[in-house]
């Protein structure tokens, strides 16, 4: 299964269970009273709830750790084969899972707890009273890391997550069709160029609507929280509260809803038919998204396979950053865990080790390119110089390793995602859309939604 599909799955699971997440909610904290400890208490079970590396010299045990069945499993799987070559007295049982059906009831109970987990960083907040702080484990590569990644892992103090991969914006672009507009990509700084290019480009075609708009609510909050991460900031912040009714959102939402009224948008949801044919037609010739995107010119393209490339998104603002994060994953460890440390000792391969990384990263049998729909978090392994994956031949031969590892170190900081993010999109998703539609002012998307996220989702945690 390639990437995107994965992400699309990943997000239909997510609706699903949105409509679950309040009983859901319940049953977590009304079974956490036989778990481990509660590293919120304090005392000795909090410092016992910080994970130390292991000491041996030659380690020895079983663990098993749970990924998502596809293409990124089987990538995995060959590099725990390198793993377990390095420590011949570990046993890795890989199992390919469910994660969001099986996970919560897992930690709920504390049977069959996994020792280490694949999971996406909307849901490390969620779950991090049943994983361990891992910040003394990660202080030796902590400063190497994205500070957007250690950041949304930081939860109270601590970090619960160690960061996989890291999904800077970028602005992909049809250069064919650019190029018989006239139109210089170089020249598109800022949101305000960029839609002055889709102006121009829509007097060269009329009819063309140049810009994407997402029709999907979950996809619309997550490229959202795309366009708010460039401008530091978030759906909450470290203390948790609401961050919504800011000036970034609102220049955000009223950028969208310009491109909405000057008729400059295709409406479509990520990679459906209709999205599909107007970017093969080149009626739709922008599509700032996270560099995942980049597999629908490898696999969904056909007439304008080979006419994109990438480019750093537009700022806000002139001289302002010019990425940010849209998803991403990390590595968590259940406190209930029979062998964390040698879940470490892996994990630790994974990311900070070259021979990890590379065999993560790198061309292998299922990505004879290598894996390029993300980059490394760890910033020694993301060198602009020194690519993990090929140029792609899809998007004309572009060298998009070098753009993406540059335009990942310009994403700023963050903070945690909280728990209540999914379950959000029930309100800002669903009224971003209605804003799409004409029927939302910018203002009244944050008004309602911020009001209902906050009665709805956080007072009545």
């Amino acid at each position: 299964m390639n990437p995107t599909l994965r992400r699309s799955g990943r997000t239909a699971r997510l609706r699903v269970r949105r409509g679950g997440v309040a009983a859901a909610a319940t049953l977590l904290v009304a079974g956490l009273s036989g778990c481990g400890p509660d590293i919120s208490s304090d005392g000795p079970a909090a410092d016992n709830a910080v994970l130390q590396a292991p000491s041996e010299d030659s380690p020895k045990g079983e663990i098993t750790v749970w990924d998502r069945s596809g293409d990124l499993y089987k990538v995995f799987d060959s590099a725990i084969k390198k793993f377990t070559a390095k420590y011949p007295g570990v046993t890795v049982k890989h199992e390919a899972v469910d994660i969001d059906s099986k996970l919560q009831n897992t930690l709920i109970t504390g049977t069959d707890v996994p020792d280490g987990v694949f999971l996406d960083d909307a849901k490390v907040g969620r779950y991090v009273s049943h994983l361990w702080n891992l910040k003394d484990v990660l202080a030796p590569y902590t400063k190497d890391i994205a500070k957007q990644k250690v950041d949304v892992n930081t939860v109270g103090g601590g970090i619960y997550g160690v960061p996989f991969d890291l999904d800077p914006g970028l602005l992909f672009y049809n250069a064919k069709a650019l190029s018989a507009a006239g139109i210089d990509p170089n020249g598109i700084k800022t949101y305000d160029d960029l839609l002055a290019a889709a102006k121009k480009y829509q007097q060269f075609k009329p009819g063309a609507k140049p810009i994407h708009l997402e029709q999907d609510a979950f996809n619309s909050q997550l490229q959202l929280e795309m366009f708010a991460s460039q401008l530091g900031t978030g759906l909450a912040g470290p203390d948790g509260k609401l961050r919504l009714n800011s000036p970034q959102y609102h220049q955000i939402l009223t950028w969208l809803d310009t491109v909405r009224k000057e008729g400059l948008g295709t409406r479509a949801e990520y990679l459906k038919p209709s999205d599909v044919g107007a970017l093969d037609s080149a009626d739709e010739v922008f599509y700032p998204w996270a560099i995942w995107f980049d597999f629908a010119p490898q696999q969904q393209l056909t007439a304008s396979k080979g006419d994109w490339r990438a480019m750093p998104l537009p700022a806000w603002t002139a001289g302002g950053a010019r990425s940010g994060a849209m998803g991403g994953s990390s590595f968590v460890i259940p406190k209930d865990a029979k062998n964390p440390k040698l879940a470490w000792l892996l994990y630790r391969f994974l990311m900070f080790d070259q021979a990890g990384y590379t065999a993560v990263y790198g061309p292998n049998a299922v990505y004879p390119g290598g894996l390029n729909t993300s980059v490394p978090a760890y910033l020694p392994a993301a060198d602009p110089a020194k690519p993990l994956f090929r140029p792609i031949d899809a998007m004309g031969g572009q060298d998009v390793w070098k753009t993406a590892v540059e335009a990942g170190r310009e994403i700023p900081g963050g903070a945690p995602i909280p728990a209540w993010w999914s379950g959000a999109v029930d309100y800002l998703g669903t009224d971003l859309q209605k804003m799409l539609d004409g029927t939302l002012t910018p203002q009244q998307v944050i008004d309602k939604a911020g009001q209902d996220i906050q009665t709805n989702l956080i007072d009545r945690k």
